[in-house]
């Protein structure tokens, strides 16, 4: 592949992004648990844990989790911020940070589904003309360069999370829900960091509104 096909691709692929961003009507969220009646929120100090197989999933939507908590006044602290990719996953090491940050919840997000298949799109053709004047009147030499790509594959789905807030003082889930989101993207790029915060926007949005945190 060329320098300029190279750029040529991906400068389509941030187009599509763009599109994709400005027709995203963001996560559908389904209440699983209402807030219970013996919980003791607002929560103003939250751990904040996302589960998946790779850290740095985990990592992109704690971050994403952590800056819309923080907008709206909460103490939140990613748990990926206190550990190493070789830190275990364990009870015990999240119990350590709620004592360690004095946490007052535990925010867990872990995913629940993931329905994809691959899609292969035919690449658009691009061309070049050079077009140079001759000795003859009315005639003209023209080159055509054209740059044809190979088809490249590309993976659309579903992604389906859940949600749960942990209260540290009764130890027991108080509020669930779960968030379903479409997706498309190219092969082998990682996920866009907007996913986590479509993800974010609109898990910190319902903590709002069903009272768990206060701005």
């Amino acid at each position: 592949m060329t320098f300029m096909l190279f750029w040529q691709r991906t400068l389509l692929i941030i187009g599509a992004t763009a599109v994709l961003a400005a027709c995203s009507t963001g996560p559908l969220i389904t209440r699983t648990q209402d807030l219970s009646e013996s919980a003791d929120a607002p929560y103003k100090n939250i751990l904040v844990v996302a589960l998946f197989a790779s850290f740095d999933t985990r990592k992109g939507l704690e971050k994403a989790m952590v800056t819309q908590l923080s907008e709206r006044g909460i103490d939140a602290v990613a748990s990926t911020s206190m550990m190493k990719t070789t830190t275990p996953v364990t009870r015990q090491t999240f119990l350590a940070m709620v004592k360690k940050i004095n946490a007052d919840a535990v925010l867990i997000t872990q995913l629940v589904n993931i329905d994809s298949h691959a899609v292969l799109t035919d690449a658009s053709p691009e061309a070049t003309y050079n077009v140079r004047p001759t000795y003859y009147f009315n005639v003209w030499n023209v080159e055509l360069t054209e740059y044809v790509e190979p088809p490249f594959l590309g993976v659309e789905g579903t992604v389906v999370l859940a949600t749960q807030i942990y209260s540290v003082l009764s130890r027991e889930a108080v509020w669930a829900i779960e968030s379903k989101s479409d997706f498309v993207q190219d092969s082998g790029v990682p996920r866009p960091y907007t996913f986590f915060l479509d993800e974010a926007r609109a898990i910190t949005a319902h903590m709002s509104r069903d009272g768990l945190i206060v701005q």
